[in-house]
């Protein structure tokens, strides 16, 4: 792994190539590629990988042994996923992992962070604290999904998302990360009452839509 790649990265940033190469060595880095609905991680197990996203995505989801599904979160490109089971030893995975298109991804064994004085190497210190910042974004997306799904009515969980989209892209055009099944999956509702309630507000003037790109309009003064 060239440290071109990983100086890149969120994870050893502010790391000197000496540091880099340490780092690299002792969480083992090595990127795998999975085919569209692969499962990265099962839930049910335990993991000491923490994943990257380097092309593609992947979708955080829970399902259920009667075959329910509830989407949880999506990481892209650049974004990590199970760094927390990673870290904490032996803890159970509550989720699936699943390719949502053909994806490569960089695994780190978090392993080498719990040794004895493993924490005392600098390379280390440093990506303690990178790892809490992804891990402080991560409990954002999970209380904004709180929110979203807040609403007893399918409309104000649609805007409720929307409209964070909106303020995270700085303005009212933007693209999905889901598909119409992973939005309806992710806001808890059926497909069908999704996709009508969609069509909906486009009719009214709220919305317009081409596949995942969406537009919010408003009213003229």
């Amino acid at each position: 792994m060239e440290n071109l790649f990983l100086q890149n990265t969120l994870l050893f940033r502010d790391m000197t190539p000496e540091e880099i190469d340490q780092a690299a060595q002792a969480l083992r880095v090595h990127v795998k590629r999975y085919p569209k609905d692969a499962v990265l991680l099962r839930a049910g197990s335990a993991t000491a990988w923490m994943g990257m996203v380097l092309r593609g995505g992947v979708t955080i989801e829970s399902n259920d042994l009667w075959g329910n599904r509830v989407l949880l979160s999506h990481a892209g490109e650049g974004q990590y996923f199970a760094e927390t089971y990673a870290f904490l030893e032996g803890e159970t995975l509550p989720v699936d992992v699943v390719a949502d298109q053909d994806s490569t991804v960089a695994f780190f064994h978090l392993e080498a962070l719990r040794e004895k004085g493993g924490l005392a190497k600098p390379w280390a210190a440093k990506m303690i604290k990178h790892l809490l910042i992804i891990s402080a974004h991560k409990n954002l997306a999970l209380s904004a999904r709180s929110f979203h799904t807040a609403s007893h009515h399918i409309r104000g969980r649609i805007m409720a998302y929307l409209n964070t989209l909106s303020l995270q892209n700085h303005g009212c055009a933007f693209d999905l990360p889901f598909d119409r099944q992973q939005l309806a999956d992710y806001l808890n509702v059926e497909r069908t009452a999704l996709s009508k309630e969609l069509g909906r507000m486009r009719r009214e003037g709220l919305i317009d839509f081409h596949r995942n790109h969406f537009v919010l309009l408003r009213e003229e003064p």
